[in-house]
């Protein structure tokens, strides 16, 4: 699954190590979503969102889902 978290992150200079933090999971759960080796459930889909004060659907798409 796509989702925005790279770029996100870099708007506001957030490490991988940072984000991971925020939402309670490892550096590497970060690194296996942003390069789609890992989908998020819906809970951390929502931490993340949060985090970023957007809507899930912002962060992550659900496209590819829908075919």
């Amino acid at each position: 699954m796509k989702n925005r978290i790279p770029q996100l992150r870099k708007e506001r200079r957030l490490s991988q190590s940072e984000l991971a933090e925020a939402v309670g999971v490892t550096r590497q759960t970060i690194t296996s979503l942003e390069v789609g080796r890992y989908t998020a459930s819906l809970a951390l889909a929502y931490k993340i969102a949060h985090y970023f004060g957007l809507a899930i659907e912002d962060v992550f798409d659900f496209s590819e889902l829908e075919e």
